[in-house]
Formats: C-alpha cells, structure tokens, sequence
C-alpha cells in the first residue's frame, strides 16, 4: 500500500496505532489526516480546505512550503546532510553570522540545538558556568519546553506530572493585566509585577541568582503582553544584581510580534536569547543559543560544558539562512506590522460584539481571545471544545488554552484572507454567547 492511497481513516488508524501525540490523552485524540499544504492553507486526505490560524502552532511563520527554503533544503541535502558537530561547515558560520546581525545590542556567539527546549536547557548551563550561582527565576505562566531543565522553568500545569525535576527553579508572578495576580487594574495599576520580582530576588538571594527567563511575550500560557516599561525594568533589576537576563523567544520571535524579536519592542538587549520554530519556519528543526560578546569571550579559555551531535547541523543551518532571506525579501515584518494592526481593530470589533469575549491582547499577529461566562466576574468558558468543533467543521484551525483562543496565522497573511477566518471566528463565537451568565 502505497501512502498516497491511504484513505483519511487509514492514516489516523496508523498514527493511533503506532505513534504517541503530545499533551493528550491518547484515546480522546482526533487528528486530523493532513496531506499537504501551500501559503497559510493545509488540506486534510479528503481535500478539505484549512486555514491555518496556528501556523501549526507558531513555527509556521513564513508559510507552508515556501519555495525558496525548499529549494535550499534540497541543494543543501544535495550537497552536505550531514557533519560533525566539531567540525566548522559553511551553512553553520553563515547562519552565525546573520543571527548577529538581526539579534539587538552585542549579541553575537550562537550555540545550536534542535528545539526550543534543548536552547533553553544550554541557556541554563551557559548562565550557570558564566555567573557561578545555582538558582534561574522564570514566570508561573510560562513555557519553556519540556525536558528535565526546560520544564522545571515552565510554570504551567505540565510541570507538576513530571516533578521532581531540576533543583534551583524559582517562580514568580506575571503581568497579567487582565487578571491581575495583586488585584490592581489598568487604570490603579502601580507595576506591583515588578517590585515583586525584586522582593523575590531578596528572598533567594542575589548571590544565588544566575538569571531570570522570561518569554519575550508569554505564548501557549495565554499570550500576555507585557506593559511597556515592563522588560527595560527588568533590565535594570538584573544589571543592579549581576543577574543574566534571558529572553526565550521560541514563539514570540522571528517577526511574530513586528519586529525580529519581541524585546525589540522595548529596546532592550537581553544577555541570552533562546529561540526556535521561527528560525526556520519549522521546516526543519533548529534551536539557537545566542549570547553576547562577554559571555562569548568568557568561554575563550573555558571549556564549555555542553555538546549536541546535531549541534551545527548544516541541513537545519541552511534552512535558516534561506528562511531569514523570505523574512526580509517578502517584507514579513513589515507585513506583520501592517495587517497586525488590522488584526487589532477586527479583535476590539469582535469583543464589542460579543458578550463572552472578556479580552483581546495582541501585537504583531500574536493575538488572542479570553472567553468568559461575566466579564464582570471573569468566570472562563472552559473547555471551548463546541467552539473548535464549529471552526474544524468551517475550515479554521488554531489552538486554545483553556478558555484563551489564540489567533496566529502565517505572517505572509493577508488582510482577506485574515477576515476569512476571523469571520469563522465571529460565528463560532455564537455558541460561547448562549452560555455567557448575567
């Protein structure tokens, strides 16, 4: 048999049978049988139609199939699939050098992984060895992946099931405007989200703190935008202590937000960035370690106690040489920029319409819906399950967290084809209206 013969149900039977899927219980899932895909659309094995409000989940960001970056993965595989870790290939200095060009400030020296998780679990160790203390701080409403390190700095409910994982992650409290963790609002907010990040640096010691890890703007948890005076006052508290700031941006880099990475945003230059997905669209998988000209010089005559065989992989290196030039050639953060705005106008339209939307956060495309039962009480619609059933059966796919539906579609979206699926948003949005209470 033949996989271009496979019916919809011989494929989902063989996947059940024989592969796990992540975060799921396994009998409850229902994949859907994709087969192929172009731009910000995929088709399932009976030729329905999707639009890909996930850029299956935010690795997407240049669109499925692009065909300059397939190209370079052929002439790559071609040429060289292949080569030791040690040895120096050109696709691998290559991309070095453009991650220094489009990373902020003085970062300039990469360490290659495969994954968000792998970047941010060397980030731990490059800290450590760089700083001498023991302890990272990172969010309650975080993902940082799902390894031994990476997941003891997440803070979300993936952690607990696994514990006890590494010893020395210290959590704290988010911004989280619209649920304020101190019981403040916009309007009487004083940033108690960030005294309290130094009150806990007093607790755990300054002495003790490698770094602090923070998502550039909070993905999978909710999509948390940060105020504006937010990252540089984090800068500020970790210069006073001696403390590396790391900004993981898996999911909120690489022209996501409007800007190469989310903390240009703010102007501020992290010590590390941690990223992924974005760096090579999720064509083939990727992870980056970058750090700046003093950390890089530290490890000159140090040995750096961290090593991957698939560091450098020349494959993944040429893949994101190719995939940064659509990013710049094809104008995708300025895209970004432009039809986020868009996007910004059409959500407040969509909250003022419906009385189950308690809030919309976005920027760039990195946007999201909190669906609720009162906005006066908060109380979440949660599981949205009739809600993704409407969007499946219209031909939009995306993901939700509890009650957050999120909307991040490819960055080479355009305004239409955005209210093409925001319309199949605004009717499935029916169905959350009849169970809103008060």
């Amino acid at each position: 048999m033949t996989t271009g013969k496979l019916t919809s149900q011989e494929i989902i039977a063989m996947n059940r049978e024989y592969t796990f899927f992540s975060w799921s219980v396994q009998n409850q899932t229902v994949p859907i049988p994709m087969v192929k895909a172009e731009g910000i659309y995929f088709w399932d094995a009976d030729g329905k139609r999707y639009l890909d409000f996930s850029s299956q989940l935010m690795n997407m960001n240049i669109g499925h199939q692009h065909p300059k970056v397939i190209k370079a993965i052929q002439d790559q595989a071609a040429t060289l699939a292949f080569a030791h870790p040690g040895v120096a290939t050109i696709p691998r200095g290559l991309l070095g050098k453009k991650l220094a060009e489009v990373t902020p400030g003085n970062l300039k020296k990469t360490f290659f992984a495969l994954g968000g998780a792998e970047a941010n679990e060397n980030a731990i160790k490059i800290a450590r060895f760089y700083t001498g203390r023991n302890k990272i701080l990172a969010r309650y409403r975080s993902y940082h992946g799902a390894t031994h390190g990476a997941i003891a700095l997440t803070g979300d409910y993936r952690r607990l099931p696994v514990e006890p994982t590494m010893p020395g992650a210290v959590h704290f409290l988010d911004p989280y405007c619209y649920r304020c963790p101190f019981g403040w609002t916009i309007e009487t907010c004083h940033r108690e989200c960030i005294n309290h990040v130094e009150e806990i640096i007093g607790y755990e010691g300054p002495d003790k703190i490698a770094a602090i890890i923070m998502e550039g703007v909070t993905g999978s948890n909710g999509l948390l935008v940060p105020p504006d005076d937010y990252w540089p006052r984090i800068r500020q508290i970790c210069d006073k202590y001696g403390i590396l700031l790391i900004s993981d941006e898996v999911m909120s880099g690489w022209g996501r937000t409007g800007q190469w990475f989310a903390v240009d945003n703010w102007g501020v230059t992290p010590d590390i960035i941690t990223t992924a997905k974005g760096i090579t669209s999720g064509y083939v998988p990727l992870g980056a370690v970058i750090v700046t000209d003093k950390i890089a010089d530290f490890f000159e005559d140090k040995m750096l106690w961290a090593g991957l065989t698939y560091n450098g992989h020349p494959l993944a290196c040429a893949t994101a040489v190719a995939t940064i030039e659509v990013y710049e050639e094809d104008g995708l953060l300025e895209n970004a920029r432009k039809v986020g705005k868009h996007l910004g106008q059409q959500l407040e339209a969509i909250k003022a319409k419906h009385p189950s939307v308690g809030d919309v956060r976005y920027i760039g495309l990195f946007s999201a819906l909190e669906i609720v039962k009162n906005r006066k009480t908060k109380e979440p619609i949660d599981p949205l399950t009739a809600v993704q059933k409407v969007l499946r059966a219209e031909g939009l796919f995306t993901f939700n967290f509890h009650n957050i539906l999120f909307v991040v579609p490819p960055l080479c979206i355009t305004e239409m084809q955005l209210d093409e699926g925001l319309a199949i948003i605004d009717k499935a949005l029916g169905v959350t209206d009849a169970m809103v209470e008060g």
